[in-house]
């Protein structure tokens, strides 16, 4: 995996600006942390009561666990890039915290593309039944889909196993075993490749989606207006996440990596990449506060939930207002017969 902490920032041959990886980076993750937490700490707690009677709904809760386990990863990162903590913390990140990062930032997209193709099967061949489309079916995918990305990203654990030579510029790539730095290069290769695969697989099922809900508004007007705003709406939500969260940082990260690997990058290109790197990987990261914005357009059965939980804890809250308010009446009542 990359190297998710910007601790070479004290290199000496290669000084990079500590404003920007010591400072701006881990206060914006810091934020992002704890708006992340809060929204889906909320969308967990509402599909906790959403039954798994289709697929793209599994596929959604997986999504939740998924960015729930990569916003868990995002306090280890504030502490070794700030260098607030100490230098295990450092270690521990490029061991453990940025592959469990990058896992589940994979397996989010990959179960994105898994409900645009859920979303194709039923809009464009309505009339087709397939096993693909089954609860069961589902559930086993998406345990493959986890068994598979851990297969990937497991040995960038294991073979980071190097000792420090440094406490004071640690840097991933150096605690990796030769072995290892070919399988941090072949493995970032394929998960680049998952994520560019399931883009185009994403932008090829949500046009033949939209090229039909035209088609089917050309043949009927009634009431198709709304049902084509929403439609798009939804398709438009998923891309839009897609282009403005991952696709920078999937154009910057096979550059980053080779400099990372290979020796003939000068220093000003590197500390470029570097910033490139963690720039648009903070945006993949903030795409843990977009996606509570996708359930509530995807997933009507997460909406109804949403609006029910709101008006019993407003009505519970009107309830505790107009016993106040008798209470009050009744105390006013009794002073002024005194």
């Amino acid at each position: 995996m990359d190297n998710s902490t910007t601790t070479d920032s004290s290199n000496k041959s290669c000084p990079w600006n500590t404003l920007i990886t010591k400072q701006i980076i881990p206060v914006s993750y810091g934020m992002v942390f704890i708006t992340g937490l809060l929204l889906n700490g909320i969308s967990g707690w509402i599909f906790f009561y959403v039954p798994s009677s289709k697929s793209f709904i599994i596929y959604l809760k997986n999504i939740v666990v998924a960015d729930f386990l990569m916003g868990l990863t995002y306090p280890f990162k504030v502490l070794g890039d700030s260098g607030l903590g100490p230098w295990q913390v450092n270690v521990f990140v490029c061991r453990v915290s940025a592959v469990i990062f990058y896992v589940n930032m994979y397996v989010s997209i990959v179960f994105f593309g898994l409900i645009s193709f859920d979303r194709y099967y039923k809009i464009v061949k309505p009339l087709l039944t397939s096993i693909v489309q089954s609860v069961n079916y589902s559930k086993l995918l998406s345990v493959l889909v986890w068994v598979l990305m851990l297969l990937l990203a497991v040995p960038n654990i294991i073979l980071t196993n190097q000792g420090v030579k440094d406490v004071t510029n640690i840097q991933c790539i150096d605690l990796k075993s030769e072995l290892g730095r070919k399988w941090h290069k072949a493995s970032n290769y394929i998960f680049v490749s998952i994520f560019w695969i399931t883009f185009l697989l994403l932008i090829v099922f949500y046009t033949a989606i939209t090229r039909k809900i035209f088609k089917s508004h050309l043949k009927s007007r009634k009431n198709s207006t709304s049902v084509k705003r929403k439609s798009s709406r939804n398709i438009f939500s998923i891309v839009l996440v897609f282009v403005i969260c991952f696709v920078p940082y999937h154009i910057a990260r096979i550059p980053y990596t080779k400099s990372q690997t290979e020796s003939h990058y000068s220093c000003r290109t590197k500390g470029n990449l570097l910033y490139a790197k963690e720039f648009t990987l903070l945006l993949s990261a903030a795409n843990v506060c977009l996606d509570p914005i996708i359930y509530f357009f995807l997933c009507q059965p997460f909406r109804e939930v949403l609006n029910k939980k709101l008006h019993m804890s407003l009505k519970v809250q009107n309830d505790l207002e107009v016993s106040k308010t008798k209470r009050e009446n009744m105390i006013h009542e009794s002073t002024d017969t005194l």
